[in-house]
């Protein structure tokens, strides 16, 4: 019984923790539940490039990935459609044109060098090796005028190379292109040793932001074109989650008035577990943490069903213990005992099936298997653990003396009991039937 009491204050500290968890930190939401961009990109193939092969599709993602961390934008989903396109799915953007723009820019940054006659004329740029891809950070300054400009960092190759730039063309401008266009052509006053530089021009601080982020983000691997873009609006996300509130919390009432009506007391149990597995699994949603999509409140409110289906065996066993005249006590431990096999079995049939919904689905179908493998997972504890702790403490491990608590007649309960009171007797003579 010490252990069962330990276990009972285990579970009750394991609910605070979850009750404190779901209070202070907030649930990411989904697309399809606060609104927000979906945007369709597909890789395009140039002069240069033929063929758009799985290896540019990988970089192309990554890169896009960059960018939406750059835009301040969590819980975005990002997936390959087809052979050429990705598909981006941003939550809770307040400006989708901005989206836009951004994710589509090639952000190409090169440091050309000048091309002199023999009079030491500049006629002409090209290419001196130095671009965006070595730069470690870029930011946003300003100078003594209170004019905007973007510091550079370079990393080591670029350092090199910037010094080796700086000091071959002493004396000479050198011009540094964004994009294909010329923003700014200084002339370099000394060697610059350091791995820094500065850019220069009229710009306004949203253009230096914007060409800061798309630097920090990295170009884009190969070209890509916006094929299609739908935007979804915070005001059906709202009523998609005000439905799906209201039909999770008919579903959760009508589940518990027919665990009471039918298994009585153990019904009651069985409720109260399934509150503690509900704030158990909000907690776990909200460590991990999990992006809540419609999908994925369908997967949690499958495993809630699941969690219930668990205690049903659970006590159906118990009751046919209780029927062939076992004790209290040891007809719970015996129900808990035989259901266990069949439980185990359907849930990590569910988990498996999980597993490969997740990697091998789309992002709406990843949500969904998400939940209810975390679901399916944590209603085991919940049947097992918590259902079967507060049946011994509550009904002890004395002889059932009133059979209607578990949903039975005092017929069923006295007739088996008589009959196991019967073999005892004949066991006791030695007498076999």
């Amino acid at each position: 019984m010490k252990n069962k009491i330990i276990m009972f204050w285990a579970i009750v500290i394991l609910t605070i923790i979850s009750i404190i968890v779901i209070k202070v930190k907030p649930i990411p939401l989904g697309l399809d539940l606060v609104g927000g961009s979906r945007i369709v990109l597909e890789a395009q193939t140039t002069e240069n490039i033929a063929v758009i092969t799985q290896d540019m599709m990988d970089g192309l993602k990554a890169a896009l990935e960059n960018r939406v961390n750059a835009l301040g934008v969590s819980e975005t989903m990002i997936q390959q459609v087809g052979d050429k396109r990705l598909m981006i799915e941003i939550p809770n953007i307040s400006d989708p044109k901005l989206a836009r723009e951004f994710l589509g820019e090639t952000a190409e940054l090169e440091f050309k060098k000048p091309i002199l006659d023999e009079n030491a004329n500049v006629t002409g740029w090209e290419s001196s090796g130095l671009t965006g891809e070595d730069l470690n950070k870029a930011q946003v300054g300003s100078d003594s005028a209170g004019r905007w400009l973007i510091s550079l960092d370079f990393n080591a190759k670029g350092t090199i190379k910037f010094a080796n730039l700086t000091k071959e063309f002493k004396g000479l401008p050198i011009a540094i292109y964004f994009n294909g266009e010329s923003i700014s052509e200084p002339v370099v006053q000394q060697e610059i040793t350091g791995g820094q530089a500065q850019i220069t021009g009229e710009f306004t601080l949203e253009q230096a932001k914007k060409m800061v982020d798309l630097l920090n983000a990295g170009a884009l691997p190969v070209p890509a074109q916006i094929m299609e873009e739908n935007t979804v609006g915070p005001t059906l996300g709202a009523d998609s989650l005000h439905k799906s509130k209201t039909a999770g919390m008919i579903g959760i009432i009508a589940v518990m008035l027919f665990m009471i009506i039918y298994y009585r007391v153990p019904g009651i149990i069985a409720n109260i577990a399934l509150v503690i597995y509900a704030v158990i699994i909000f907690a776990i949603f909200k460590i991990i943490p999990v992006t809540l999509t419609l999908a994925g409140i369908a997967g949690f409110i499958l495993s809630i069903g699941m969690a219930v289906d668990a205690n049903i065996l659970i006590f159906e066993r118990t009751k046919e213990e209780l029927k062939s005249g076992r004790t209290l006590f040891t007809a719970i431990n015996s129900g808990f005992d035989r259901a266990f096999t069949s439980i185990f079995d359907s849930n990590m049939s569910t988990v498996i099936i999980c597993v490969i919904l997740y990697f091998l689905g789309s992002s709406i179908v990843k949500g969904f298997a998400l939940t209810l493998a975390i679901g399916v997972i944590v209603s085991m504890f919940s049947a097992i653990t918590v259902t079967k702790n507060m049946m011994h403490l509550i009904f002890g491990t004395g002889q059932l003396k009133y059979p209607a608590l578990f949903g039975l007649k005092e017929s069923d309960i006295s007739e088996a009991y008589e009959a196991s009171e019967t073999k005892r007797e004949k066991a006791k003579f030695g007498v076999l039937d």
